[in-house]
């Protein structure tokens, strides 16, 4: 493959405009090369098509005088014509017209020669343009890769704060519950247990009740809330549990507004309840 460089040196070989260390150098590489030599012959003929296809072009006139000096030096010496007799002008033409032609040939060879300097301009500023563009294309998918991991970043930061906030939220209602833990007061049920959990905001609680004896049809175990602003405990309504398991668990709420609560307890009352305690207690809160 011929590169830049020896491509531009045949184009000058090509008109003639190569001389002395250059030219012989470039012999040299021609006489080697034969990709190089059919190079060199493709620019010759192409020069002598442009040479008859170039338009006319009028010489400046220090150039013809040049030209015709050079014809007369070159002519043989002929005596001196009679007095009268005027220079036969025909014998010049073929010199003005080897003149014409090499002119021709020099701006031909200029023309291509910066033809092929413009090529090689034009192909810098495209690879130029190319690199450009590949390191545009190159930052806009870094900016898109960061901004998608910024985007799941963003997505679990924000799942990790809904997750605390739900938490903080869970612990602050927590907080104000009041929970208490009712144990047996029964000889032949030691082992019974009640938890009770009471919501202030709505004013109503969870009683949940494991291993307490099944009871009489006629009999129903009764929920009590002591607060202090009353002289009775709060009825907070009757239950029954599981005959088999000896399970409950019931909504309750007072049958008057609560507002600080002391403790709870479970008495064994008759069928339906009562509004002022009247049998033992079988479960208490300390």
């Amino acid at each position: 493959m011929i590169d830049e460089n020896h491509e531009e040196l045949a184009a000058l070989y090509a008109f003639d405009l190569l001389e002395g260390g250059e030219r012989e150098r470039f012999e040299s590489a021609l006489a080697s090369d034969p990709d190089l030599r059919r190079l060199v012959a493709q620019l010759r003929t192409t020069a002598a098509g442009l040479a008859h296809s170039a338009p006319e072009a009028t010489p400046p006139p220090e150039l013809r005088a040049r030209v015709l000096a050079s014809a007369e030096r070159s002519m043989p010496a002929t005596p001196a014509a009679p007095a009268g007799t005027l220079l036969r002008f025909p014998a010049l033409v073929p010199w003005l017209a080897a003149a014409g032609l090499g002119i021709t040939a020099l701006w031909a060879g200029r023309g291509y020669l910066d033809a092929v300097s413009e090529n090689r301009t034009l192909r810098e500023q495209q690879q130029a343009q190319q690199a450009s563009l590949e390191q545009v294309r190159s930052q806009l998918e870094e900016s898109r890769r960061k901004l998608a991991d910024s985007g799941r970043e963003v997505a679990e930061s924000g799942r990790k704060i809904a997750e605390l906030e739900s938490k903080l939220k869970t612990e602050g209602d927590l907080a104000h519950f009041k929970i208490a833990t009712l144990a047996s007061m029964l000889g032949n049920s030691p082992e019974a247990l009640a938890v009770a959990v009471w919501d202030p905001a709505r004013e109503e609680g969870i009683l949940t009740v494991s291993k307490l004896p099944a009871l009489a049809k006629d009999k129903d175990y009764q929920l009590w809330v002591v607060d202090t602003q009353y002289p009775a405990p709060v009825s907070g309504g009757v239950f029954v549990v599981d005959p088999v398991t000896g399970e409950a668990r019931v909504k309750f709420h007072g049958d008057k507004p609560i507002r600080s609560i002391a403790k709870f307890a479970v008495s064994l009352e008759r069928k339906g309840g009562v509004p002022l305690r009247e049998g033992p207690i079988v479960l208490l809160s300390p």
